[in-house]
């Protein structure tokens, strides 16, 4: 993966493997009549990984993905993931409410407290949202039912990092229903 980076350094190059941890499947011992229960640890940076690689190939046309063939399996359809995404621009009429809807939706859980990756908070005409597949937040703010402005911003400091035109969200898992 590093040596690709470094190959392509013009290209969106990332990395797709399973996120467990730890894994053990569900067994029946018949000589001893134990069950052992399924265990599995989700490690969330590879989680990160696997939707950043996602979103990137669903968005660019020259990314290289570094993946073991077993990870290809149950991650859903990969239209019906893009075709939930939520597009929003400047100037766009909106509810805060329809935006909510749809980001929870796509897998969002809204939160007040704790702040990360597949998270929306809302504090007035202000929505904050953490794409599971980036490191920065994006920032919608509305006037009524109008987008004012768009922002990605810092996920703790909230500083403005940019200012965008549009913006498009992607869903925060790969599991869409």
């Amino acid at each position: 993966y590093n040596e690709l980076k470094e190959l392509f350094p013009d290209n969106a190059v990332h990395y797709f493997v399973s996120y467990y941890d730890y894994y053990q499947p569900e067994a029946y011992l018949p000589a001893t009549g134990m069950y052992i229960e399924k265990d599995f640890s989700v490690n969330e940076e590879i989680e990160k990984l696997r939707l950043a690689a996602t979103h990137a190939i669903r968005t660019r046309k020259d990314v290289i993905i570094v993946a073991t063939v077993s990870c290809i399996y149950g991650i859903g359809n990969p239209e019906v993931w893009t075709n939930v995404a939520i597009s929003l621009e400047v100037g766009q009429q909106i509810k805060r409410s329809e935006i909510l809807e749809k980001l929870i939706k796509m897998n969002y859980e809204r939160s007040a407290v704790e702040f990360k990756r597949g998270q929306v908070r809302v504090k007035g005409d202000i929505v904050d949202v953490f794409p599971a597949y980036l490191d920065t937040a994006i920032r919608i703010s509305l006037f009524g039912d109008e987008i004012e402005s768009i922002h990605e911003i810092h996920s703790i400091s909230n500083d403005i990092i940019k200012s965008m035109p549009n913006c498009r969200i992607f869903p925060a898992t790969h599991f869409i229903i």
